[in-house]
């Protein structure tokens, strides 16, 4: 039987950081608009961000699993790959995830506006069909644009639409520089893995690059997010240029990333990624909070 730890292993924690970061900056640009939070909304917000990528995370275990793609590997554990869990019971698991995202996504779109249903379909489809059906975008590269789409602009803009009802330039520009983390978090779990995905014919954006431009693409996408807060300075409020204070947080991964091929040395790439996305998001919040 599958025990707590090992689901909670298979959800991939280090990566949810993805999923808090754009709420975070989301919410703060709306607060700056109008110095108050809904924070039922904000809540909901998060429970939806949270939900679907825990769904993610399963489904592309399930399918990446059922395909034998994740059976020569050198990540952290897989759920299906590794028979810890059957198929099944992983597949349910993310059902049940986005089965929750729906929910709560449902109440909010009664509560704000009823359009934001087509939104989160589409997001919970663009999370279900990464890795899975019957001609996975993931596996041709387009990865790390659906993760700059939904883990970016969607969720960011999202959570301010859902406070006031549209979105600040504030809003889509912290979008971006999120967004921008969260595909180098990918960028680094997908250059790890180039030689096992090119071996089964996973085609990401890592593989059909190759691993030198995918390392000055990871460093290009650290470059532009922090550019991006000298933008959120001038149209929002100097508070913004707080989230500077993370630069030194970049320094490890990105050298971890431009020198080193070791599975080890990439995982803590991709962990320091995660950490760097996270305080990145809770800086400019701040910062556009304290406007």
């Amino acid at each position: 039987m599958t025990t707590p730890a090992q689901w909670f292993a298979g959800a991939r924690p280090r990566t949810l950081g993805a999923a808090v970061a754009p709420v975070l900056v989301g919410t703060a640009a709306a607060y700056a608009e109008v110095d108050d939070v809904i924070w039922w909304r904000a809540f909901a917000a998060l429970v939806v961000a949270l939900a679907l990528q825990v769904g993610v995370n399963y489904a592309n275990d399930y399918s990446d699993g059922v395909r034998g793609t994740d059976d020569v590997r050198a990540g952290p554990l897989r759920l299906t790959a590794s028979k810890v869990a059957t198929p099944t019971a992983v597949r349910t698991a993310a059902v049940f995830a986005f089965g929750v995202a729906a929910v709560v996504g449902a109440f909010l779109a009664v509560a704000v506006d009823l359009r934001l249903l087509v939104v989160g379909a589409a997001a919970i489809a663009a999370g279900a069909l990464y890795t899975g059906g019957p001609r996975p975008y993931g596996y041709s590269g387009f990865g790390e644009l659906a993760v700059l789409v939904f883990f970016g602009l969607v969720a960011t803009a999202g959570s301010a639409y859902v406070q006031i009802e549209h979105v600040p330039a504030a809003a889509w520009w912290g979008a971006i520089g999120v967004g921008l983390l969260a595909c180098a978090i990918l960028l680094a779990n997908n250059i790890r893995d180039i030689d096992g995905d090119r071996a089964v014919g996973k085609r990401t954006l890592a593989v059909r690059l190759g691993p030198p431009p995918t390392r000055g693409l990871y460093g290009a996408c650290l470059a532009v997010a922090f550019g991006v807060v000298v933008v959120v300075a001038a149209v929002s409020t100097a508070w913004a240029l707080l989230a500077l204070l993370a630069l030194p947080l970049a320094m490890r991964p990105f050298w971890l990333v431009l020198t080193h091929d070791d599975p080890p040395s990439l995982v803590a790439a991709l962990v320091g990624t995660a950490r760097l996305e996270l305080v990145y998001a809770a800086l400019l919040a701040l910062g556009l909070a304290l406007s």
